[in-house]
């Protein structure tokens, strides 16, 4: 178990390593990832000044990289369309479509001569043999510019991942001149697609941009996308104005979306009748791509280790290792500047001084070298440097000829120009920081001013509230049939008009209530006190007032509260277990009547009650007892009941109004028993027509009111 676990941990370890430096982070040093650092040192060694097939690149790279073709050919497409360090001919696809390239051996690319200028120097560039041992690759090229920045990267690793946004190359080496100088400098990303991008919760690398796409709404019934957020293409963002629309969010005409792409964004928008460019702007990017959040984390590899960085620090490593870059450059020159002096003064002074006749009469190769080397002796102070032995074998490798035709005023002329460099590279190297301003003055004046000019535009974006955005256009339905609440139902009345990122409370029958997103279609049961908005200042308004009966001892009560706390999705009670809903209202005034179960000798069988009269109380308290008789219902007063909604107001006043006719009904008995009682003779037979009535027989709450009755007349018979 012992070396399992060892084994796991080391093959882990080793694929994590794999995968983060070989594959997905780039390095801090020139900026490449392992296949991009490959690709571009096969353009270096096959690099004659013409085209070279992608097939033929990509077969070339695979001697040096360890992975399929279509890494490398997918690779190279991606760096080609940086339109930075290769040339490309034929379709490489295209950015703003999402169209992918033509086949590798279709197309063709070659290494542009900035390339070389910013990345090549193989005399202070570290190479190692590559996976078989057959080619050597550059470690890391030495790189002049922060190309992590430039060219951006993407990519999951092990446990980390890296999104980098590409940024303006100008901007990016006029803040590395600025970092050399001292001065302050502040960089924001730059998107090949344009747009406008807000940087208010961007960090200095960190954070994230919002990225918008640019809209002609000068034609108030067409909106025209003319450039596209970064990440997306303008067959997504037609895909998306789609999807919009079919969701009821954006109103566009049939047929009214066209993609005109070529190589610019040109995506065009028909609105319906009445409906105007300016109106559905904020719709397109609430809703659409046409607004996209970019978020950003700048981790790179430096010092064979993953490190997360900021913008700012990424400059200032680049501008150090810059500063080390062009001296080494300066002090490689110098020593071959020198060894190229010392090889034209021995060239002089063994032309010159004739130093080659002394080797004639020299029978062995050891009495030439010595020869050679003692006709030196006497012009030492002219040297650079001693005569070695490998000087002497080049010396007598000079041929007769080129003795014979030596021009002596074109070597001292050579010696002068050398000697006037070497100055030249003692002077720059004093002065290291003034040099590398220079040096990335001379790369700005080689870029194109395509390559330059900013595309995206920096802007301040007002927060666009998806919910004002959407518009209550959907039409809340409940089917007290079938008990189904939603904007799906089909059936039932109308309730609200929603947008899809409402919120309503709903209060049912049972006296529960809850807070739910607005649903497509939610069984709710048959009966439904109150459906309306949820949000705290509009809810915080609303009074409930609600008369309940408790179940145990039919007693009435009244309830006044304010829904202001809500767990979503989640149910509460408005009202005690053991009560049953007689009404709700939302009014703060209005009047109500109360219905109580008939009693023998007792003619108020109901009450009016004004609902202002009761105090306002929490969320949790019980209500106020009414009355201590038994209520049946309750009917609704002058001021009626708005709240409620309609299906649920007709049932309440076919109850409100058969509990009425039953209390008249009580009533009627009570008046033609006590009448016949009076006239009848003491006899049995004369209450039995009282006990069969019609009214009596109707409605279930009116039996006991009955059977009291009949015993009441009983007992004045015998009294």
């Amino acid at each position: 178990m012992d070396y399992i676990e060892s084994l796991f941990n080391r093959n882990f370890l080793e694929y994590a390593s794999y995968v983060i430096r070989d594959r997905a982070i780039p390095d801090i040093e020139d900026g490449l990832k392992p296949v991009q650092r490959r690709i571009l040192h096969t353009l270096f060694e096959m690099d004659d000044g013409r085209m070279h097939k992608v097939a033929s690149v990509v077969g070339e790279c695979m001697k040096i990289h360890p992975h399929g073709d279509q890494s490398i050919a997918s690779a190279l497409v991606v760096l080609a369309n940086k339109e930075i360090f290769i040339e490309k001919q034929g379709n490489f696809g295209n950015l703003l479509t999402g169209d992918s390239a033509a086949a590798s051996r279709y197309i063709e690319c070659r290494i542009r001569p900035f390339a070389k200028k910013i990345l090549l120097n193989p005399a202070i560039t570290n190479y190692v043999p590559s996976y078989d041992g057959r080619k050597k690759e550059p470690v890391t090229f030495r790189a002049k510019l922060p190309l992590v920045l430039i060219l951006g990267a993407e990519g999951i690793a092990v446990g980390m991942s890296t999104k980098i946004l590409p940024h303006n190359i100008r901007e990016v080496i006029e803040a590395e001149k600025n970092c050399l100088t001292g001065k302050p400098f502040r960089l924001y990303p730059d998107f090949p697609t344009g747009g406008e991008i807000d940087v208010s919760d961007y960090g200095d690398g960190m954070g994230k941009v919002t990225v918008r796409a640019k809209l002609d709404v000068s034609d108030p019934k067409r909106i025209v996308i003319t450039e596209i957020p970064f990440g997306c293409t303008s067959e997504s963002v037609l895909a998306s104005v789609e999807n919009a629309a079919k969701a009821g969010r954006i109103k566009i005409s049939d047929g009214g979306i066209n993609d005109y792409t070529k190589d610019k964004a040109n995506i065009e928008i028909k609105l319906q009748r009445g409906v105007y460019a300016q109106d559905v702007v904020d719709a397109l990017y609430a809703f659409t791509e046409c607004e996209q959040s970019v978020s950003c984390n700048l981790l790179v590899i430096k010092d064979n280790l993953p490190a997360l960085m900021t913008v700012s620090e990424v400059i200032r490593d680049n501008s150090r290792r810059l500063l080390k870059i062009l001296k080494d450059e300066l002090e490689d020159e110098k020593r071959t500047l020198a060894d190229r002096l010392h090889m034209r003064t021995l060239e002089r002074i063994f032309i010159e001084e004739r130093i080659y006749k002394s080797i004639e009469s020299m029978k062995t190769a050891e009495g030439v070298i010595r020869a050679v080397l003692k006709g030196f002796v006497p012009f030492a102070a002219e040297l650079v440097r001693a005569v070695t032995e490998e000087d002497v074998d080049r010396l007598l490798k000079i041929p007769i000829r080129r003795i014979s035709l030596y021009d002596i005023n074109k070597n001292r002329q050579e010696v002068e120009d050398i000697k006037a460099r070497i100055k030249e590279i003692n002077r720059l190297l004093k002065n290291l920081t003034a040099y590398a301003v220079s040096v990335l003055d001379g790369i700005l004046e080689l870029l194109p001013p395509e390559l330059t000019e900013r595309k995206t535009r920096i802007a301040s974006f007002s927060k666009i509230d998806v919910k004002e955005a959407a518009g209550r256009d959907l039409p809340l339905r409940y089917d007290g049939t079938s008990g189904y609440l939603g904007t799906a139902v089909t059936g039932g009345r109308e309730l609200l008009r929603v947008s899809p990122y409402d919120r309503i409370l709903i209060l049912r029958r049972n006296g529960v209530y809850t807070v739910t997103d607005v649903p497509d279609k939610l069984f709710v049961d048959k009966g439904l006190w109150y459906a309306g908005f949820s949000e705290k200042d509009v809810l915080s308004k609303v009074l409930f007032t609600v008369v309940y009966r408790d179940t145990n001892t039919g007693y009435p009560y009244i309830k006044r509260c304010r829904i202001e706390g809500y767990i979503l999705n989640r149910d509460y009670l408005i009202v005690p277990d053991s009560a049953e809903i007689l009404c709700v209202s939302t009014k703060p005034k209005f009047s109500f009547t109360v219905l109580y179960e008939p009693k023998p000798r007792v003619k108020k069988c109901s009450e009016i009650f004004r609902a202002q009269d009761y105090p306002e109380k929490g969320l949790k308290t019980l209500g106020i007892k009414l009355s201590s008789r038994k209520a049946v219902a309750v009917a609704a007063g002058e001021a009626g009941d708005s709240s409620v909604p309609a299906a649920e107001k007709k049932e309440n006043a076919a109850a409100a109004g058969k509990t009425r006719a039953s209390a008249s009904a009580a009533a009627a008995v009570r008046t033609t028993t006590a009448k016949k009682a009076a006239k009848a003779k003491p006899s049995a037979a004369a209450s039995a027509p009282a006990e069969k009535t019609g009214p009596v027989k109707r409605g279930g709450g009116l039996k006991a009111a009955a059977a009291g009755i009949r015993l009441k007349d009983e007992k004045a018979k015998k009294g």
